[in-house]
């Protein structure tokens, strides 16, 4: 991987760009929520602070070339309602792992779908991977739920480190 500009990708109502520092207090919001946070292995951000680190670091990863990771935003509104990210690349696997979180009050519009398939698309066509890994936990049924609508197959195999997490993958 090599990128030279951030991926800004569109859809009908959304928005992924790069996250800014003027998103720090919605990534406070999103990443100290304990809904959110259920069912991902992270430590909460208490400050905003911990916010700008966090922007910092996933910005410093995409400079890295390791990681992509988008604010997702409605186009109209400007609105921050959730992310999407692409990590863990791997040429010999021909592969990368997404992960996305969602505002609560966001969740049950079809947004995530709708982001996730742009995400997915840029990775078969413009990054030309042939698999897409999604690790979740198996609680979680929303996240379950949508990478089925996108064909994902669920592994036998769990994570050793977690057995509470499921694998998915979707090739092409």
């Amino acid at each position: 991987m090599n990128f030279t500009t951030f991926p800004t990708l569109t859809t009908e109502r959304l928005t992924l760009r790069q996250l800014s520092i003027d998103d720090r207090q919605d990534i406070l919001a999103l990443r100290s929520d304990p809904e959110i946070n259920k069912y991902l292995d992270r430590q909460p951000s208490k400050t905003t602070e911990d916010a700008i680190n966090f922007i910092n670091k996933v910005n410093d990863n995409f400079k890295k070339n390791v990681a992509l990771y988008w604010a997702i935003t409605m186009t109209e509104t400007k609105i921050f309602v959730g992310t999407i990210c692409l990590f863990d690349f791997s040429s010999e696997k021909n592969s990368c792992e997404i992960g996305y979180e969602l505002m609560p009050k966001f969740q049950g519009q079809g947004i995530m779908k709708e982001a996730a398939q742009v995400v997915i698309d840029y990775v078969f066509q413009t990054l030309k991977f042939k698999n897409i890994f999604a690790f979740t936990h198996y609680d979680n049924q929303h996240s379950t739920r949508l990478l089925s609508k996108f064909n994902f197959v669920k592994s036998i195999e769990t994570v050793k480190e977690n057995p509470d997490l499921n694998i998915f993958t979707l090739a092409q």
